[in-house]
């Protein structure tokens, strides 16, 4: 039996009549709502709907996307992605476009039905080991990237993802960036990997514990950073970060969700750092989480894939209005609301 969450009539954005692509909530709710497709897909193929009875369609087409591509798992064939693309009617064709993208490439977060389960949760332990690189669902979703990258071009693809599906895009988005592709990317709950230090209530010993951390970490980069030098004959080692620094992904965190509120610690305390005069520190510890630099000092980590979670820019959206539960603070259905208390700044590493 379909749920009210799965019915665009009953929970979709159906304010959005008229959109203005140069309106970057706007642009959130269809990025979200993109994503909820993906989620609704899935749920559509293990409950075996088809056709007139599928419920995904209108996801998509109440915005003049048509659904180009699923993008399939080949460990269980679970639907995790989906390439739509923009197919505005010619009714639309004499208003302003500027600001659409031609393709979204959206990744969906986990799905706790018996199909895909399992798969789900065995990528958000590699989440978690920042392992996501080495799996194969990976694999398919950044070959799909590339190729429309490819194609179309860099400045006409989107990328959009929740929760699981955020780890998804964020890494295809970083590995782009790498490669000199800053694609736009939504990113909705993001996974990050720590302790929920965002929890503390005292000021005090938040920024406490925060700086401790800071100069543990510097400490352990300094140090790896010097060995990486030895071994490579003091040769000068491009640093990953800066790489990156241009790209700016939109991330949508909510407080109240332990999965991502640690983005919003992670970019006011680089903030604060900087104000008391200790940026040259926040700046080596941002790069790298401590777990990962301890488990490598101990052989059990290489350092060949900087943390997953870790950006070094974003503008950072928090919704600010008060969440019944965990389960509304991380859903994906906040983020197509239309009566928000939401907060976003830019956040740029320099």
């Amino acid at each position: 039996m379909a749920s009210e969450r799965e019915c665009f009539e009953l929970s979709g954005p159906l304010h959005l009549t008229c959109i203005d692509w140069e309106n970057t909530n706007h642009q959130r709710s269809v990025a979200a709502s993109l994503v909820q497709g993906v989620y609704i897909v899935e749920r559509d193929r293990q409950e075996k709907r088809e056709g007139s009875e599928a419920l995904a369609p209108p996801w998509w087409e109440f915005f003049h996307f048509k659904l180009l591509r699923k993008l399939v798992d080949d460990v269980g064939l679970s639907i995790f992605g989906a390439i739509y693309e923009f197919k505005p009617p010619p009714s639309l064709r004499h208003h302003s476009l500027e600001g659409r993208p031609c393709y979204v490439i959206a990744f969906r977060g986990t799905v706790t039905k018996s199909d895909s389960v399992s798969r789900d949760l065995e990528l958000d332990v590699e989440v978690i080991r920042n392992g996501l690189h080495r799996t194969s669902r990976f694999e398919i979703a950044i070959q799909a990237v590339r190729n429309m990258v490819a194609a179309v071009g860099d400045s006409n693809v989107w990328l959009a993802g929740h929760s699981l599906g955020s780890s998804m895009a964020m890494l295809a988005g970083k590995t782009m960036a790498r490669n000199g592709a800053k694609l736009k990317s939504f990113l909705f709950n993001p996974p990050f990997v720590s302790a929920p230090i965002e929890r503390i209530t005292n000021k005090n010993v938040k920024h406490g514990i925060r700086f401790a951390g800071s100069v543990i970490t510097a400490g352990l980069s300094f140090a790896m950073k010097a060995k990486q030098q030895q071994h490579q004959g003091n040769r000068s080692v491009e640093d990953p970060f800066m790489t990156l620094s241009s790209w700016f992904p939109s991330l949508f965190v909510n407080p109240g969700d332990d999965i991502c509120s640690e983005y919003i610690g992670y970019f006011e305390h680089r903030k604060r750092m900087e104000q008391i005069g200790a940026g040259a520190i926040e700046r080596l510890a941002t790069q790298n989480s401590l777990g990962g630099l301890l488990m490598h000092a101990v052989g059990k980590a290489s350092d060949s894939e900087p943390a997953l979670h870790l950006i070094p820019s974003a503008n950072l959206t928090v919704n600010l209005t008060p969440a019944r539960d965990l389960k509304e603070a991380h859903g994906i259905h906040q983020w197509w609301a239309d009566s928000m208390q939401l907060r976003s700044e830019v956040h740029r590493y320099k």
